[in-house]
């Protein structure tokens, strides 16, 4: 997968980011009702916060002793002062109670999209990312997107708002420079803040781009646990992985720094502000144009002000390193979703279940064809096998029937409708497949075969577990389907794998069934256990098989030779024996091959392997 492209270090807002920002805003449209009441509770609550140091001004000019004070208005006062506080408090906690669900709904809809984008991506796209990078994407993408509803929508905003309500009564109370000084320096510290954060988002993009592929090739390692114990390669995996920590440690050094610089940037634009302020207001007081009230007043609108602006800097920080970390989740919103369904695409309703290859030519890319010129039917309830040397295209034909490709020439049809003009979905409900290497859920044997059907009930599970001939091997496992089988199945052997694969096909039922090199991998004893449950699964279905031991095959109803990615031989058993060619030399070599495995000899005391008739 392509990572997104850098924005430009020169521009506040890139257009990536603006496009980020305007993906969120259906989810927040959608309860416009909530936002609309929880901002005009941030308003209210900035008037009150802003009320806050009028009210103080009172209570000083009140106990002013030039002022005869009395008891009766600074009590007054004090009681407006913890008034107007317990407001401002209030209104800003209405104003997230109600904002909270949109931001965890927002949240939820879209790694929710993601999700299922992703599962809507080709087959081609998930041979190509990687796992742990994609992950952590959509976790720092969401978490990205709560960072930035709320603290945009609920700090840039109201500390905007609360500057422009404190210049106004500065303007209004005092002559233009007491709103000139704090509006000029808000301006200096914002352009500063934009220009300098900008410039350090490369190393915040950095940061990223290593944390995801040092957490790719960690995921990948630890799946790969027993490949790495093997060859004795701990400390080479150790060794690539630091790898990408090392550069990730430099970016993080550089971002720590430059990020030091920042904040003594913004702190002494604060304090030249501040101190420029107050001398103004201190010579006012001298003069005795101002009382000492307004020295409060002025003090407190700095310190109300400039502690938010310090904290603005933070937020935009923050934002951008948001926007940052959710420009790589959107990146997947844009992958093309390349085998789609067409429009008005219906679903498919299998009749007799015939299925038909018509002229089919296919290649992953155009350089290298795979396919060429492919022509064969398969009957209703008839089993067609396919064999052939690795690299012959005869997996491709099970991914090119799933629709995980589309044909380049020809058409795939099934009962004569082509499969391009049905839904997916109902395509892939019609076929059932077990696969040479039945990868399982880190959960139970349970929730394995029930995978084929969730809502299915225990009764139909356990049936489908007992036809695969799974029900001796489960109940005598201590929790029974209770048990984990770990991560990719790894604490079930490869037949118990099979097994599994077999009871899932039974429990979806489909008409047309796959068997994918389904024995490849398993000793000739298991082979004829899990043969024997598949033929009995097999019957009265129309059948395509994979195969590579030709005796797992004999009694199919036609079988298909290919090499180069044609069809070299075609017919059954026996008739191609006759004809001595391409299946006739491969059927002869893998009878050597059993014959050297099992001599004669033992055969005759006791071998389980049995030869199929000639």
């Amino acid at each position: 997968m392509t990572p997104p492209r850098s924005t430009s270090p020169t521009r506040p807002l890139s257009r990536q980011d603006l496009k980020v920002i305007r993906s969120l805003l259906p989810y927040l449209w959608e309860y416009r009702g909530r936002v609309i009441l929880a901002l005009a509770f941030l308003v209210l609550a900035k008037v009150a916060s802003v009320a806050v140091p009028l009210v103080l001004k009172g209570i000083v000019d009140a106990l002013d002793a030039s002022q005869n004070p009395t008891l009766v208005m600074p009590l007054a006062l004090i009681l407006a002062y913890g008034g107007v506080r317990i407001t401002s408090v209030v209104f800003g906690e209405l104003r997230d109670a109600i904002f909270a669900k949109v931001t965890q709904r927002s949240i939820r809809r879209v790694a929710l999209k993601v999700f299922r984008h992703l599962h809507r991506l080709s087959l081609r796209f998930h041979l190509d990312r990687q796992t742990g990078g994609v992950s952590r994407d959509i976790e720092r993408g969401a978490r990205g997107i709560s960072f930035l509803l709320n603290f945009m929508v609920f700090n840039i905003l109201p500390t905007l708002v609360e500057i422009a309500l404190i210049a106004a009564v500065l303007l209004l109370s005092f002559n233009v420079w007491f709103a000139l000084i704090p509006f000029a320096t808000a301006v200096i510290y914002i352009v500063f803040t934009l220009v300098v954060t900008e410039w350090r988002m490369q190393f915040r993009r950095r940061m990223n781009e290593m944390d995801s592929r040092a957490n790719t090739r960690a995921i990948d390692s630890l799946l790969n646990y027993e490949t790495v114990k093997y060859f004795g390669n701990e400390a080479f995996e150790a060794r690539r992985y630091d790898e990408n920590l090392a550069v990730w440690e430099q970016a993080a050094i550089r971002n720590q720094t430059s990020l030091a610089a920042l904040n003594v940037g913004q702190g002494t634009i604060i304090a030249l502000g501040i101190t420029l302020l107050m001398w103004l207001a201190a010579e006012g007081v001298v003069a005795q144009e101002l009382t000492l009230g307004d020295l409060v007043l002025i003090n407190a609108y700095l310190l109300q002000m400039f502690i938010p602006m310090n904290f603005l800097g933070f937020v935009y920080r923050e934002i951008k390193h948001s926007l940052a970390d959710m420009e790589r989740m959107f990146g997947l919103l844009d992958e093309h979703e390349e085998i789609p369904d067409r429009p008005g695409a219906r679903p498919l309703e299998v009749k007799a279940g015939e299925v038909r290859f018509e002229d089919v030519s296919f290649g992953y890319t155009p350089e290298r064809p795979i396919l060429q010129d492919i022509s064969f039917t398969i009957p209703a309830g008839h089993k067609v096998a396919v064999v052939g040397p690795s690299g012959g295209g005869k997996s491709t034909l099970v991914r090119l029937l799933f629709r995980f490709y589309d044909v380049d020439r020809g058409r795939i049809a099934i009962d004569g409708t082509d499969i391009r003009d049905v839904t997916q979905q109902s395509l892939r409900a019609a076929i059932g497949i077990v696969p040479q290497d039945t990868v399982l859920f880190n959960d139970t044997i349970y929730y394995n075969i029930a995978y084929a059907r969730p809502e299915a009930s225990r009764e139909e599970v356990e049936r489908a577990a007992a036809l695969a001939h799974l029900r001796d091997f489960i109940e005598a496992l201590p929790e029974g389907y209770d048990t984990l089988v770990g991560e990719r199945g790894l604490k079930v052997s490869g037949g118990e794998k099979q097994r599994i694969a077999i009871a899932r096909v039974i429990l979806k039922n489909p008409r047309i069934l796959v068997f994918d090199e389904a024995t490849s991998a398993l000793d000739s004893h298991a082979e004829q256990a899990i043969l024997a449950a598949l033929r009995e699964v097999a019957e009265n279905h129309t059948t395509l098989v994979i195969a590579h031991r030709l005796s797992t095959i004999v009694d199919a109803d036609q079988i298909l030779v290919m090499e180069g990615g044609r069809i070299v031989e075609r017919g059954s058993h026996r008739e191609l024996l006759a004809a001595g060619g391409a299946y006739a030399r491969m059927w002869a070599l893998q009878q050597q091959e059993r014959d050297t495995e099992y001599p004669p000899a033992e055969i005759s005391k006791g071998g389980t392997w049995q030869a199929e008739p000639g």
